[in-house]
């Protein structure tokens, strides 16, 4: 994939990175919607390894300044290739552009969530959350968390190769920023404590739309000349996708339960992709939620 431009925007930047010190362990509150969430959490657990703090990860670069000075670093040609800091920085700022004129389109004001990288436990809006957690949104607070150094076991671990996919992951997070913006994430919630049985299929559709959102947003963005998409590109957010599919996680852990599902299968969520990329607005994606 190619952007039209090397420009980075930190100015929706929160850098938390090795600012941690709540201890270990911890996994993020109600409220917090993600592309993997808890259930990476748990899988950790079940398979007894360490999270994405231990593992040493390249993409972790050195953090914790202000958002100046990641701006200054990744606006220097060729940063937004070299560094991972940079290429999501510069990805959350494309999306951004391109739901804002989106939403300017029909009449509405699009508010930007806010970006925090964190590679420690981090209190959020939604409770303390650890790096195990993986990539969530926080409604709350309206801020989208990514840890970098769990993008890195995402590729090594569960198969989410390519820069494309990092794309996705953040696309699919600003999806649940829309959703909040337009309402459906507090549906979703109250129809959760009324019948509580329901929890888990409510969650899935809200997880889906969002990457049906994702689908959205990338032919937006290349048909606005944002982003330049090929077919390895798309390739690279449907392996993504699928990579990361409830019964994709389960499997490695050993056990399948599609009734604890809470993100869709491999093929619901690549199917839900590809249908935000052919109907590329925002009502193909459906209402959630549905019966």
């Amino acid at each position: 994939m190619q952007f039209d431009d090397e420009s980075v925007d930190a100015s929706e930047l929160e850098d938390q990175r090795g600012g941690g010190g709540l201890g270990r362990g911890l996994a993020v509150g109600g409220g917090g919607a993600g592309i993997l969430g808890v259930v990476i959490y748990l899988l950790v657990a079940v398979l007894g390894g360490g999270g994405p703090d231990s593992a040493g990860s390249p993409l972790s670069q050195p953090g914790g300044g202000t958002s100046g000075d990641v701006a200054r670093r990744c606006n220097v040609a060729g940063a937004i290739d070299q560094y991972d800091d940079c290429f999501v920085l510069k990805a959350f700022n494309e999306i951004n552009e391109v739901w804002g004129a989106q939403f300017a389109r029909s009449g509405q004001t699009y508010t930007k969530p806010r970006l925090v990288y964190f590679s420690q436990p981090v209190r959020t809006g939604c409770g303390t959350a650890s790096s195990q957690v993986g990539p969530f949104y926080c409604p709350p607070d309206r801020k989208v968390y990514i840890d970098l150094g769990f993008l890195d076991q995402l590729q090594r671990n569960y198969g989410a190769q390519g820069r494309y996919a990092q794309a996705y992951i953040v696309a699919h997070e600003v999806g649940h920023h829309l959703q909040t913006l337009t309402g459906t994430e507090a549906r979703v919630r109250q129809a959760q404590q009324a019948d509580p049985s329901r929890e888990n299929p409510l969650s899935v559709q809200l997880e889906l739309q969002a990457d049906c959102y994702a689908g959205v947003w990338s032919t937006l963005a290349n048909n606005a000349g944002n982003v330049t998409i090929g077919e390895a590109d798309l390739d690279e957010a449907l392996g993504a996708g699928q990579a990361v599919g409830d019964d994709r996680i389960q499997a490695q852990a050993g056990q399948v339960n599609p009734e604890t599902w809470t993100h869709g299968s491999a093929e619901q969520r690549r199917d839900s992709f590809l249908t935000g990329y052919r109907g590329a607005t925002m009502a193909s994606c459906g209402t959630v939620p549905h019966a």
